[in-house]
């Protein structure tokens, strides 16, 4: 897989800074990042999945590169044409906040 923009390295980044990540790749290079079984994040091709909860969702869909979901009110997908800082620091916050949801859904 080409890592579009960086978001491998950012996310890899990320998910390094904290306790109990699990990540799995599959067969068609889909990565997902978990804590305790409960998957919140998931990057596939340039897209990115992230599970911030139904408020936070709601709000970031009003950003640019974002939109809902098909996974559910607690998703947003973001798939930005380029990962400059602004997207690059929305990308590693909402993996913090997916982190925290996560943890507080086990």
């Amino acid at each position: 897989m080409t890592d579009p923009g960086g978001m491998v390295a950012v996310l890899d980044a990320a998910a390094a800074e904290l306790p109990d990540v699990a990540f799995e790749l599959d067969e068609t290079d889909r990565r997902t990042w978990s804590r305790d079984g409960v998957d919140f994040a998931v990057l596939d091709g340039s897209t990115a999945e992230l599970r911030i909860g139904p408020t936070i969702a709601d709000a970031a869909v009003r950003t640019p590169d974002t939109s809902s979901s098909e996974r559910g009110p607690d998703w947003v997908a973001f798939a930005p044409a380029v990962l400059d800082d602004h997207a690059r620091d929305r990308l590693e916050a909402w993996f913090a906040a997916a982190y925290r949801r996560a943890i507080a859904s086990t």
